[in-house]
């Protein structure tokens, strides 16, 4: 019978740059709501860290935000708003 070798705690260095991709429909007010969504979860962050891209035809907003992740339980705290947040489709 072979033995499982236990999952690695994280393939991510603590404290470190981590960028997340999220995806919305085009709305006025998407990227201040995510802004505010990221900023609690990381208190560092600024608008400067985050890129934005409308989709070719402007019916989705594209977020790239760099985070400093200080740890495991920061990330899936900030992945479960996200991806539960009414505003978002995708989290990457």
């Amino acid at each position: 019978m072979a033995t499982l070798n236990p999952p690695k705690e994280s393939l991510i260095e603590y404290p470190s740059d981590f960028p997340i991709k999220i995806m919305g429909v085009a709305h006025a007010e998407f990227t201040a709501t995510m802004l505010a969504v990221v900023i609690k979860h990381d208190p560092t962050f600024h608008e400067g860290k985050m890129e934005v891209r409308p989709s070719s035809k402007g019916n989705y907003t594209g977020l790239t935000v760099t985070v400093r992740a200080t740890s495991r339980p920061q990330l899936d705290a900030l992945y479960s708003e996200l991806s539960g947040h009414p505003m978002v489709k995708v989290v990457m």
